[in-house]
């Protein structure tokens, strides 16, 4: 593989998961800024449409796995070498981590930027989340 196709595969790759969690995650904090006008539909279908808009927009140039754990998946799967899999998964990263560090900065208010927080002790969501699998 040439070195510019690399370069240009990384940065669909970046670009996609950037707009991925812009999106997605800018809708949650929005929802919660606004007191639910976006409701849990208008999440889903961003979230939805986002995903779409980003196969349509870096599928042909990487594919769009748009999520380290697809690269990952592939990986385990045999159908991505780990010489592609590792730097996907950093140009995955660094665009999440880009989307939410622009997120921080408009919305610098919202102190867990859509996170899913526990209603009880961390113990009992551990011991929880280990009953579902």
């Amino acid at each position: 593989m040439r070195y510019e196709e690399s370069v240009k595969r990384l940065a669909a790759e970046f670009i996609g998961t950037f707009a991925l969690v812009f999106a997605g995650t800018g809708a949650i904090v929005i929802d919660e800024t606004t007191g639910g006008a976006v409701t849990h539909v208008g999440v889903a279908l961003t979230f939805g449409l986002i995903v779409l808009a980003m196969i349509y927009t870096v599928g042909d140039i990487s594919g769009a796995h748009l999520n380290p754990a697809v690269s990952l998946g592939f990986f385990a799967a045999r159908r991505f070498p780990l010489r592609k899999a590792v730097p996907y998964i950093a140009s995955q990263c660094g665009g999440a981590l880009a989307a939410s560090g622009v997120l921080r900065a408009l919305f610098p208010q919202n102190e867990m930027l859509g996170t899913t927080v526990p209603a009880g002790p961390a113990f009992q969501s551990f011991v929880g989340s280990l009953s579902l699998m």
